[in-house]
């Protein structure tokens, strides 16, 4: 059945930043990518109203693209450079505790953010050599804070050199989501603390680095504010969102200041894993316990413990 452009337009509109119109399109990986960066971090889905028509044009083809190699498109390359970064990013934050991980876990995690781009509306690569790639780049720069740029651009140049056109396949939507969130969604529930402020830091050097492009960090901070723009408008309270703002900043201050004073409690890092706050307190309720420590103070202290412990 051919694919009607209104349709698209409309499934564009209602709910383009979890690429809707893309699995009307059959384009499941396109739609896949939209759902993990909510529209291409907004850029993509508003460049898509002029490409609409191009991608149900291409959909209501019957030419046997299959044997034909596509071009080399910029964007695509640079959106395969880019979101095999925001893959290794996320690998960092929630699976840097695990063994072998700069070998093979975040070389997996940028390959499969690559090949995730280069498999976008009806073309694919080569998933076995990409990340090859990342695998051979990996150890290059083993322990660098940097390491997901080189190991992205890597495997982009090797999905560039092996792309082909490809049928879409929407069987592998859902296992590729959870392969996706479970790992940073373990890791905000189980240690929010490191996971809010690696976040933060992140968005401040992000912001410092363009210092001396203005303008460019006033678009970055826009950026950086649409979750709460997003939130005033569902919950009509206008598109200036200084009052959700100011509500979310007392909220995010409390609980972290809460948080920063329980640290101090237990003698702990920002960045303490569960393990470690758990054997932390142990070992501060058993110097404290009244029943061990004959200390005038030992009783205060314990309830502090035991506080601080409820409280991470």
């Amino acid at each position: 059945m051919a694919k009607s452009v209104m349709v698209a337009y409309f499934l564009w509109a209602v709910g383009g930043p979890l690429g809707l119109h893309h699995l009307y399109l059959g384009r499941d990986s396109h739609a896949l990518l939209w759902m993990l960066t909510i529209g291409g971090f907004g850029f993509g889905w508003v460049r898509e109203v002029f490409r609409i028509p191009a991608y149900v044009g291409e959909v209501n083809q019957d030419a046997e693209k299959e044997r034909r190699v596509p071009s080399v498109g910029p964007v695509r390359f640079a959106g395969q450079v880019c979101v095999g970064i925001y893959f290794g990013i996320v690998a960092v934050i929630g699976l840097n505790s695990l063994r072998f991980f700069y070998l093979i876990v975040l070389p997996l995690c940028v390959g499969a953010g690559v090949h995730l781009v280069s498999s976008i509306g009806q073309q694919t690569s080569d998933l076995q050599k990409t990340l090859t790639t990342c695998l051979i780049t990996s150890p290059i720069f083993y322990g660098s804070s940097f390491s997901p740029l080189p190991i992205s651009l890597a495997a982009s140049v090797t999905a560039a050199k092996h792309r082909r056109f490809k049928p879409p396949r929407l069987y592998r939507l859902g296992l590729a989501w959870l392969a996706f969130s479970a790992p940073l969604g373990y890791c905000i529930f189980h240690n929010t603390t490191a996971t809010l402020y690696y976040l933060s830091d992140c968005f401040a050097a992000l912001l410092d680095f363009f210092w001396f492009l203005p303008w460019l960090r006033s678009v970055l901070e826009y950026i950086l504010l649409m979750p709460y723009r997003i939130l005033c408008v569902i919950t009509g309270g206008g598109y200036y969102e200084e009052a959700w703002r100011k509500v979310l900043d007392i909220l995010l201050k409390e609980y972290t200041e809460k948080e920063k004073e329980a640290l101090q409690v237990l003698s702990l890092e920002v960045e303490a894993s569960l393990e470690e706050i758990t054997r932390s307190y142990r070992e501060q309720a058993k110097k404290w316990h009244p029943d061990h420590n004959p200390s005038k103070d030992a009783e205060a202290m314990f309830v502090r413990v035991q506080e601080a412990y409820e409280v991470l």
